[in-house]
């Protein structure tokens, strides 16, 4: 045995020797301190390859560095699509989840880690494939703004309007696509849009006004915790200005995310910024200012062309070689944890695509996943006489009814799924030869079918592509990138209406990108869900909760107003005017965090770990919560703070900890939600830091914002 023994290391001794042997420049030696192989790596480099580096792509061919650039992937790699990601003539079909405002509703931090490291796999795969060696591994997600107002075009991007559940759930997205090894990323996480970018009309030029405390405590706290808690270092800043300062050249990306937070990764402008920053902001004179300003404000990628301004403000003494080598160190940084400048057998990801050559997104998982995630996304908006669940066995005939009955739309920021399963499919499954559908209501034909059918299932919503050219949306409910909403009625209403008329067992299945002010249906119709679009098991977790095989749980991760005129004015970044559950002045259709059950649940034994808290401590809250109902399912445990003898103005109630909970019928357990004194904490801007204000806090349980099941009292000291 001894010399067998002696055989292993002397053949791992040769390994290194000879992995060593391959060291043709210290910048590939990873045994060195990351500075000082990036040292040596910028000193190789031409003044022309270095400004090439200034790029997505830090490719340097003629000294063997391989690079890498950008793909999107917000709810699944995005290589084909409606927008033609990747290769238009040849799109790759990728598992496809729901959209980021879906997954925001399943309230569900550990499951939003394995789908990111899901499509992280997914994307080392592409990149590495002999197949097919296409994508990248920079990915730009997750989307960490918030939904402050549902105009929002692009409200479908984010998780939702508050900062604790978009902060949690971003943090979980970049673990799951960065992964838990300590020396390598098996993608790196690129955070979108730094910052206040929540309005799609003029957003090359508007400008996000608000205070230093909103700029803190609401705005920056979701890419804070993505960061901090999360690991991200890269992002990309916004269009906009803040504060009459473009975004892409604000001193905050130096100031506070480089020299507070600690990133010192990719910063990169978003698609045309820097032109903008002329053409529209009117920030700059030339292309030449701008580009010094962009590279001295942190920019180390662009994403336009950008050569000649560098290359101008070089010329001219605006920009030194040193400021390059000094932001291009953070791309370096970033494609050195991803392994590219070190030898593929030191990197425990180097073998994905090249080892096993099955296809991921064909796997039995990668389907099953992107169904559960579905299916935890689902939320129920009414469910009167118990409608809901239809009875197997009972209900024989269904008519499927709406546009949106018999497909699944993709978004903007879609991949190409490798199957569809529609709504209309996924019932059909269920009850052969029994479903009869009808798109639209020509020659009477969904009115006749929802009259022959013991049960109507109208499937409304909006298209998420916005069935119109580019900046355009023939339907003013309709949004999408570079076009905000101007209605939030549901034009689709009247077709529930003519359905309901001769059918009362109507179900309303909303798939949308955001909210609708849909109040005749809510007073109407019996049963509403909600779910959005892009989910390649669409059909499938549908019908799952519709026929009672699973209880929805999922919850609204956004206040849903009762009518528009409710809204504040769509430019008025100071939320304190009435925007979100935190200020909100008016009832809503919904509150935020609001979600049914086909079960019922127990809230008892309310405590605490300690019943004073001090900066820096960290609070168990607990309660038992008992399924009194009659089937399993799941309930969000949300807990609020409110700050009655606050010296400042602080919201009516802040979420600050929740936990989705398991529950089979019958079955009782202890949940601990732990709280960190900094989530009761205030910008004191005098002081530049967070403080914890002395005084009383209420802290509230309930299975929403606005459904209050336990409270008690905590002191701050």
């Amino acid at each position: 045995m001894q010399w067998i023994k002696a055989s292993f290391v002397m053949l791992g001794y040769c390994l290194v020797l000879t992995v060593s042997a391959q060291h043709v420049y210290p910048f590939q030696n990873r045994d060195l301190p990351v500075e000082e192989r990036i040292n040596n790596l910028l000193s190789l480099m031409t003044l022309d390859e270095k400004v090439s580096a200034l790029s997505t792509n830090p490719s340097v061919p003629r000294l063997g560095v391989k690079g890498c650039g950008h793909i999107e992937g917000l709810h699944g790699v995005a290589m084909g699509g409606p927008a033609g990601w990747g290769r238009k003539e040849a799109p790759v079909t990728t598992t496809q989840f729901p959209q980021a405002y879906g997954l925001g509703a399943t309230w569900n931090p550990a499951l939003i880690e394995k789908i990111a490291a899901l499509q992280a796999y997914e994307a080392r795969y592409l990149f590495q494939s002999p197949k097919y060696r296409q994508g990248a591994l920079v990915v730009r997600a997750p989307n960490a703004d918030l939904g402050r107002d549902p105009r929002w075009g692009r409200t479908e991007e984010c998780y939702g309007e508050d900062p604790f559940l978009t902060g949690t759930l971003a943090a979980a997205f970049s673990k799951g696509l960065q992964g838990n090894d300590p020396r390598y990323w098996i993608t790196a996480s690129l955070l979108k849009h730094f910052l206040a970018n929540s309005n799609e009309d003029r957003r090359d030029s508007s400008s996000s006004d608000f205070d230093e405390r909103l700029w803190r405590e609401y705005y920056a706290m979701p890419f804070y915790k993505a960061i901090t808690h999360g690991g991200a270092n890269c992002y990309m800043a916004a269009y906009n200005a803040i504060n009459g300062t473009p975004a892409t050249v604000h001193p905050m990306l130096r100031d506070i995310t480089m020299r507070e937070w600690g990133v010192n990764g990719i910063i990169c402008t978003d698609g045309g910024a820097y032109r903008m920053l002329i053409n529209s902001h009117h920030a700059f004179s030339d292309l030449n200012s701008a580009a010094a300003a962009c590279v001295k404000a942190g920019i180390n990628q662009f994403l336009d062309d950008y050569r000649e301004g560098v290359y101008g403000a070089l010329a001219n003494g605006l920009l030194f070689v040193d400021d390059i080598d000094a932001v291009l160190r953070g791309n370096y940084r970033v494609m050195i944890r991803l392994g590219l400048l070190d030898d593929p057998r030191m990197v425990p990801y180097a073998s994905i695509g090249v080892k096993d050559s099955i296809d991921p997104w064909t796997l039995p998982a990668h389907r099953e996943l992107a169904r559960e995630v579905t299916r935890q996304s689902v939320v129920l908006l009414k469910n009167d006489k118990g409608l809901l669940p239809l009875q197997q066995g009972k209900v024989k005939s269904v008519a499927m009814i709406g546009l949106l009955a018999d497909t699944v739309m993709l978004d903007w920021y879609s991949g190409t799924p490798p199957y569809t399963v529609t709504p209309y499919a996924g019932m059909a499954s269920r009850l052969p030869g029994k479903v009869a559908l009808a798109r639209d209501n020509d020659y009477n034909r969904a009115v006749d079918l929802a009259r022959a059918s013991e049960v109507a299932i109208v499937c409304v919503g909006n298209n998420p592509t916005g069935n119109g050219g580019w900046k355009e949306c023939p339907l003013p409910s309709d949004g999408k990138e570079a076009v905000d909403r101007k209605s939030l009625t549901l034009e689709q209403e009247q077709l529930i209406r003519q359905v309901l008329e001769v059918n009362p067992n109507t179900v309303v299945v909303l798939i949308s990108s955001f909210p609708y002010a849909i109040n005749w249906t809510v007073q109407n119709v019996p049963a509403i869900v909600h779910l959005t679009h892009s989910s390649q098991e669409l059909g499938n977790a549908l019908a799952d909760v519709l026929w009672g095989d699973v209880s929805p749980g999922g919850k609204l991760t956004q206040t849903w107003p009762a009518s528009i005129d409710h809204l504040p004015e769509m430019m008025d970044y100071d939320i304190r005017k009435g925007r979100t559950y935190q200020y909100v002045r008016h009832k809503p259709l919904f509150p935020f965090g609001y979600g049914l059950s086909y079960t019922k649940f127990k809230w008892s034994d309310m405590a605490f770990s300690q019943r004073l808290i001090a900066a820096g401590d960290s609070v168990e809250v607990s309660l038992r919560l008992t399924n009194t109902g009659s089937m399993s399912g799941d309930e969000v445990v949300q807990l609020y703070a409110t700050f009655p003898d606050s010296k400042v103005d602080r919201p009516v109630k802040k979420l600050v900890g929740f936990a989705r909970v398991s529950l089979a019928q019958g079955e009782s357990r202890q949940v601990r939600i732990p709280l960190s004194a900094f989530e009761l904490m205030v910008w004191d801007v005098s002081r530049q830091a967070f403080v914890l204000e002395s005084g009383k806090i209420s802290l509230t349980l309930g299975a929403s914002s606005d459904d209050v099941k336990l409270t008690r009292w905590l002191t701050a000291r």
